[in-house]
Formats: structure tokens, C-alpha cells, sequence
């Protein structure tokens, strides 16, 4: 082994024998803790991980995050200055191309979403088929993966032309797809897509638009939507990005692979943070209560939600720049009751020895849930604005998987706890 390279040591006490395992990029190859203890007889080494918590499944370039300094990086530029700076659609360009678009690329990526942000009618037809209180997260699942039913070609994912076709499809037919499935819960016609207005422009006119001849919104609503689907864009290897990524091992098509991410961030554990948020104020009722919650929390009686996260132990950058978009949409919605509690809620929090020892600081679901009731969407529907700008992280994910000659099918070791050698006994004597 090279000197300069790093590794670890490993004594094998059943056998005393010795083992040099190579250390790249802080991590340890399972192939090679394979060979510890491997006999005829025996399987080497293996590490029980559930969920997946110290355990690499790839190497990605898309996003960073060092959870203990609060950072989140896109391709290496820091979620602030993107968030601040940028467009949603230049962000997803940036996730799935590496780099930022020229003003010739970004014109021409942007005429090209536009341009496809239409669906084939008989997709419409499949929606309106969907029961009247259809969850709108279920008819999004449904959907994307009726689509490739569209685009037979997109299983062609070695074709680089191809796969650069189904992602603008998917990035530009989400917002449609979404805004038709809010539509239908309320009983309200589908609206198509308006290609004479930018990308949130455009999904806020599906959602909103009544009779008037042109839907406008408000500037600052665009702005904050901005916002909010830039922070949602990509959060490196969670729940519903590992399930992308592990159904389109098998190299299925982007459609199919991306639904699994759908059907992930469908569950309240994923997907369902923010809603559980505003139950939580909601129960604690007013500022005058939050003492006594803080209490409850304490004392093992009560949930702190929106507080924490698996990855950051500091503040999490995308809930600072939230807080700010929830001030802007406030101003044009109004104040949400709720805000004065979640203020002090935080406030306390943030001083508490108990919480800061914990390092439990507000995360991106603390005020984002504030922010879509105040744009009069219910709490079904906050997973469906989350897998919207997700898309484009999904995506990148994906394509980097395709072209990833390390990657495999997935297919994770198990502990098999079950019985061994049962004789089968013939149904006649068993029932006898």
C-alpha cells in the first residue's frame, strides 16, 4: 500500500489475523470489509446500517451540506447568494448541467420548459378520472408515472439526447400537474398553462386563475414562490432522493424512477414536516401558552415540530432565508395568526440551555407551512409544492446516476432472523 495512503486497521479477534483497509474521501470500501472473516463457509464482514446513517451509497457533485456549520451548497454555490440572486430555473439548470447558464443556454433552457409546460389530453382525462376528494399528492404519483406511458422513448436512458428531453418534460409538466390535482380536490376546471408568464408566474395562474382574462400576481408572491421552490430543489441524499436513485438503478425510465421519489416524499415523514408544524401552534394556541409548551417539551409530554434535523446541527440555513420570504408574503396576505407564536416559540427556543445543548434549531419546515396556508393552500397540498421544484434535484441525481460507472443495481445485504430447514408438512396431515 502507498505510504501517503490513508487506513485503517483492523484486527479480526476471532482469528487474530490483521487487515489494512484503504480510507478514501473519509470512507471505507464494503468490499473490502467483505474479506474480514471470509471462509468457504462463511460470508465476510457486513455493516448493519438501518436508514442508512453512516452509510455512502454514491459519490455526487450536485449538492453539499455540512450539517455541524449550517452549510448547503448547489454545486458548490451557497444556498443565500442562490436564493438571493438567482431563479428557479437557473438553479435547476445549475443542478442537472454542473454549471451556470450562458445567456444563450439560459435562454433556450428556458424557451424549452416553457414550451413543453402543455400535457396530452388523455393524461387530463386519466386526472379527471380520479374520486372528487382525491389527495392531490396521489393524483401528482399517479400522474408522473402515467407519463411514461407517453414517452415510451424515455427508456432509451442511454441516450444522452433523450434523457435531456424527459428532463425538461418533467421540470416543465410538474407545475401543471400539481396545479390540476389542487384544482380537482376543489371542484374547480383545470387551467392550461400560460407560456406568456414565467415559471411560478405561471403555476400561481393555474392554481388562482377564475374568470378574469389574465391572471396577475403579485410580484412579491412570485418572488417568495421563487424562493421557496429554490430551497426545496435538492437536499442530497434523503428519503425520496436515495428512493430515485435505488429504483433507477435498475435503469428504468426518469418518469417511473421519479414517482418513487414522489411516493417517498408522500409520507409524513418525509414529505409532511410542515404540516405537523402548524398543528403545533394551532394546539398551543396563544403566545401566552408557549411557556407552558416549552414545559411539556421538557418534560417528554409534548413534540417540538419543525425543530432539528437528521443532517444540520446548527441553524438551518434555508429556515433563515425563509423567515424572510414569509415576511414578504405576509405583507400581501397578511399576518397569519400563527406567526406570533411561532416567533416566540423560536425566540425561547433558540435561549433555552435545554434546546441549544440539543442543538435543536429551527429547520426549512418551521415557516414554510406558515407561508402556504397564507397562500390559502391546505395542508394536503404542501407536499405537492415541495415535489414540484424537487424535480430538478431528483433529476440531477438521476443523471448523475445514469452516467456513474460504479453504480449498480441496488440490492442491500440483510440479517436474515427467520427459521432454518422447516420441513414441509403435506396439507392432509397438517389440517387433519
Amino acid at each position: 500500500m502507498n505510504q501517503n495512503q490513508q487506513s485503517l486497521s483492523v484486527r479480526d479477534n476471532r482469528t487474530g489475523d490483521e487487515y489494512d483497509l484503504p480510507i478514501t474521501d473519509g470512507t471505507i470500501h464494503a468490499a473490502d470489509l467483505a474479506k474480514i472473516g471470509k471462509t468457504e463457509d462463511e460470508p465476510g464482514v457486513a455493516v448493519y446500517d438501518p436508514g442508512f446513517t453512516n452509510t455512502a451509497s454514491c459519490r455526487s457533485a450536485v449538492t453539499y451540506i455540512d450539517g455541524d456549520k449550517g452549510v448547503l451548497e448547489y454545486r458548490g454555490y451557497p444556498i443565500e447568494q442562490l436564493a438571493e440572486n438567482s431563479t428557479f430555473l437557473e438553479v435547476a439548470y445549475l443542478l442537472i448541467h454542473g454549471t451556470l447558464p450562458s445567456e444563450q443556454e439560459y435562454t433556450a433552457w428556458e424557451h424549452d420548459i416553457t414550451f413543453h409546460t402543455f400535457v396530452h389530453e388523455n393524461l387530463k382525462s386519466l386526472m379527471l378520472g380520479f374520486r372528487y376528494d382525491a389527495h392531490p399528492m396521489g393524483m401528482l404519483l399517479s400522474s408522473v408515472a402515467a407519463l411514461s406511458t407517453f414517452y415510451p422513448e424515455a427508456r432509451a436512458i442511454s441516450d444522452e439526447e433523450i434523457r435531456r428531453m424527459q428532463v425538461i418534460r418533467m421540470i416543465a409538466k410538474m407545475p401543471t400537474l400539481g396545479a390540476w390535482s389542487f384544482r380537482h380536490a376543489q371542484g374547480k376546471p383545470y387551467i392550461y398553462p400560460d407560456n406568456d408568464l414565467g415559471y411560478a408566474e405561471n403555476f400561481l395562474a393555474m392554481l388562482f386563475k377564475m374568470s378574469e382574462p389574465k391572471y396577475v400576481a403579485d410580484p412579491r408572491l412570485v418572488k417568495a414562490l421563487e424562493v421557496l421552490f429554490i430551497l426545496h430543489a435538492d437536499h442530497e441524499q434523503n428519503c425520496s432522493t436515495n428512493a430515485v436513485r435505488s429504483v433507477g438503478s435498475s435503469q428504468v425510465d426518469p418518469y417511473s424512477a421519479v414517482s418513487a421519489g414522489i411516493a417517498a416524499l408522500y409520507g409524513p415523514l418525509h414529505g409532511g414536516a410542515n404540516e405537523a408544524v402548524l398543528k403545533m401552534l394551532r394546539r398551543i394556541g396563544d403566545v401566552s401558552n408557549v411557556p407552558s409548551f416549552i414545559e411539556g417539551v421538557k418534560d417528554g409530554n409534548e413534540r417540538l415540530m419543525g425543530f432539528g434535523h437528521r443532517v444540520y446541527k446548527n441553524y438551518d440555513p434555508r429556515a433563515k432565508i425563509i423567515k424572510k420570504a414569509a415576511d414578504d408574503v405576509f405583507e400581501v396576505t397578511g399576518v397569519n395568526p400563527l406567526l406570533k407564536i411561532a416567533v416566540e416559540l423560536e425566540k425561547i427556543a433558540l435561549e433555552d440551555e435545554y434546546f441549544v445543548k440539543r442543538k435543536l434549531y429551527p429547520n426549512v419546515d418551521f415557516y414554510s407551512g406558515l407561508i402556504y396556508e397564507a397562500l390559502q393552500f391546505p395542508p394536503e397540498m404542501f407536499t405537492v409544492l415541495f415535489a414540484i421544484p424537487r424535480t430538478a434535484g431528483w433529476l440531477a441525481q438521476w443523471v448523475e446516476l445514469v452516467d456513474d460507472k460504479d453504480q449498480k443495481i441496488a440490492r442491500p445485504k440483510q440479517i436474515y432472523t427467520g427459521d432454518r430447514g422447516v420441513d414441509f408438512i403435506p396439507r392432509a396431515e397438517r389440517w387433519a
